[in-house]
């Protein structure tokens, strides 16, 4: 059985494990979400799977890009009436839940691990 602890550095490995959470979440919500959008959510799929290789192969920019794009889908979630009226009305339960863990949790845990590791790099040098 392959380890892949052994493969990703420890400061990498919390935000490559959030990474593959928001890869497994995007998954599983795609097809609830508006068919209009499949494309830039295949996108933001593929965005996802690039920056978790990049963290996986120990570089350290990509954090960076983590951080932004995290805040990037925190506040465009946060403006968009029809996430917002999903969330108080729960409408659409599976599409809400997903929105919530995938658009905010995951995000913010994505935002923290990713500072911790930038931090845990920086203190090392």
């Amino acid at each position: 059985m392959i380890n892949i602890r052994s493969f990703i550095s420890k400061p990498n490995f919390v935000v490559f494990i959030v990474l593959i959470s928001i890869i497994v979440i995007g998954i599983i919500g795609i097809p609830f979400g508006d068919p209009r959008f499949i494309i830039y959510a295949i996108f933001l799929e593929l965005t996802y799977i690039v920056l978790a290789t990049l963290i996986a192969m120990d570089y350290k920019k990509p954090l960076y890009i983590c951080i932004f794009l995290a805040l990037i889908i925190i506040i465009g979630n946060s403006f968009v009436s029809a996430h917002i009226h999903r969330i108080l009305t729960l409408s659409r339960p599976i599409n809400t839940i997903v929105l919530i863990i995938g658009g905010y949790v995951l995000q913010i845990l994505l935002i923290y691990s990713s500072l911790l590791t930038i931090r845990s790099k920086n203190s090392s040098k």
